[in-house]
């Protein structure tokens, strides 16, 4: 007789600090990473949860065992990474689990898995969408799974992020800009400047690149990563 299946996860880290990135910039949270990530981004700032570096098994229930004494005046619970959706099957029995026990959950991804999305999105609050623009990632092109991702997040507390380093090109972030458009034109859109590219003139190629998204998007911001400004985890 076959048992009954549990899946299990590579857990990277679990944490208390606060959120240091996009709209939610301040706020406490819990972070889960999550190990294991297929984009290879060639400016990754957690390549130790991508390939290389160590991690725990974890079962569902033991991870949120892991969770609740650090969450008492959490905003939320950042599932992040690495890419939490390459571990969908864990998040199907993981994220119930959490939303059971009243807690907020905000997913970052690099938002190109929309199959995996779409069998874990009702449990999930807050969604931080990365667009990878293939200049300053040095990857292939994402557009259409942007795209197929983004049309499942018209009701959701959803915004996006964009990496902008000294490659990045001003026709792609356009492109990027315009596709946000197509879903929703109030959506948020934050270019944020690559951390290993600030004293290159990052933030100024940010500000510019703001002006020229504004045509087609109402709220584009430029957000460094603050949490490595000030030193945080």
């Amino acid at each position: 007789m076959m048992g009954f299946f549990t899946p299990k996860a590579k857990i990277v880290e679990v944490f208390k600090s606060i959120q240091g990135e996009g709209k939610y910039l301040g706020v406490p949270q819990v972070f889960v990473r999550f190990y294991g990530c297929g984009a290879k981004c060639i400016w990754c700032d957690t390549p130790h949860a991508r390939q290389g570096g160590e991690f725990k098994i974890y079962e569902p229930q033991e991870l949120v065992s892991q969770i609740m004494p650090l969450s008492e005046g959490a905003h939320s619970i950042s599932i992040t990474g690495g890419e939490p959706l390459e571990q969908k099957d864990f998040l199907k029995e993981f994220l119930p689990l959490l939303k059971t026990r009243g807690l907020k959950i905000y997913l970052e991804t690099n938002g190109v898995h929309d199959k995996a999305l779409r069998e874990v999105v009702g449990y999930i609050d807050i969604i931080a969408m990365d667009i990878k623009l293939p200049s300053s990632t040095k990857q292939e092109a994402y557009w259409k799974e942007h795209e197929d991702f983004l049309r499942l997040l018209s009701r959701k507390d959803v915004f996006i992020k964009t990496v902008v380093s000294c490659d990045t090109l001003k026709e792609e972030v356009i492109v990027a800009a315009k596709l946000a458009s197509k879903i929703n034109r109030d959506i948020i859109f934050i270019l944020q400047p690559n951390y290993f590219d600030l004293e290159k003139d990052v933030v100024r190629r940010c500000c510019q690149l703001q002006k020229l998204c504004l045509p087609f998007l109402h709220d584009v911001r430029v957000i460094p990563q603050v949490h490595k400004l000030v030193g945080l985890k």
